[in-house]
């Protein structure tokens, strides 16, 4: 995967268009990219939420509101249970927050019994492209899971991996990354990088501890004479804490001239998290991935 450019042509390529449902539908950011990805063709919305603030919204947008489906549910937390019953029901590709507190959705997400939860841990992989690396790449977990164990690091290289073979690449290069390449009983990810690269996670390749550096260039791998196929070649980055993908995430976007685009995986369809402050083309690439990963027929 060489860029979101790859990934929009290839989702336009479907005949039978991804369902997105968004929930709490009043929203201009959102909506914004919604109506960029339904313009393109590449889906098919389905709102939830205030009907006619919704509709006025889409006028704005120069849309004619009768084009789109709109459920009227004012309430967050139904318009959010109303999605994952559609969801459960396979009637919708991915969901999508709209003006709605993030707690208040995945409250209703993660629940057992009427949720879209799968059983297993549910992580939030960011997918990047930068100018300054040959391919788009992963990072998790960006934003879901704080401080997480081996287990939970283990469950977000799985979802990852998972999300990647959906995206096309068959053997994803992971990189569990650390400051350092060597274990160290005081640095409890080293350890906990080491004791994953050991027992393995299906359908990849990977290299842990290693350090940023060595797993995004190819010179630092020659320099350090640190031998892996995945070093300077990595598609998924596995960080030890959100503090530090939070961080990775937002340097590469900030100040390095990157683009992003984040889903929740985990569940039976893939979960829009995107914070109200981001861009319409971070949302809108969001779109693009979530609707790649989750596609239901």
């Amino acid at each position: 995967m060489k860029s979101f450019e790859e990934l929009r042509d290839r989702l336009s390529a479907h005949e039978v268009k991804r369902i997105v449902a968004v929930v709490a539908s009043h929203d201009e950011h959102t909506l914004e990219a919604v109506v960029r990805a339904r313009r393109e063709n590449l889906v098919e919305p389905l709102l939830i939420g205030d009907a006619a603030k919704t509709e006025e919204i889409l006028a704005s947008l120069g849309e004619d509101a009768s084009a789109y489906r709109i459920e009227d549910i004012g309430d967050g937390a139904q318009a959010a249970q109303r999605t994952a019953d559609l969801a459960r029901e396979g009637k919708v590709d991915c969901i999508m927050k709209g003006r709605i507190e993030t707690g208040v959705l995945m409250k209703v997400m993660v629940n057992r019994e009427h949720g879209i939860r799968k059983g297993g841990t549910m992580s939030l992989l960011a997918v990047m492209e930068s100018p300054y690396y040959h391919k788009l790449f992963g990072i998790t977990d960006v934003g879901l899971l704080t401080y997480p164990d081996k287990d939970q690091k283990k469950a977000a290289l799985f979802n990852a991996v998972d999300a990647f073979h959906r995206l096309g690449v068959e053997m994803p290069k992971a990189a569990l990354i650390c400051a350092v390449e060597k274990v160290n009983p005081k640095m409890p990810e080293t350890v906990d990088a080491d004791a994953i690269r050991q027992e393995g996670v299906e359908g990849c390749i990977i290299a842990g501890p290693i350090s940023y550096d060595l797993a995004m260039d190819p010179s630092s791998a020659a320099i350090k004479g640190y031998e892996s196929p995945v070093a300077g070649d990595a598609d998924i980055l596995v960080v030890p804490d959100i503090v530090s993908g939070n961080i990775a995430a937002k340097t590469i976007t900030c100040i390095g001239g990157g683009k992003t685009g984040g889903t929740v995986l985990g569940g039976l369809v893939p979960i829009l998290l995107v914070s109200r402050s981001a861009s319409s083309d971070d949302k809108y690439h969001s779109i693009i991935i979530s609707a790649l990963i989750g596609g239901i027929r």
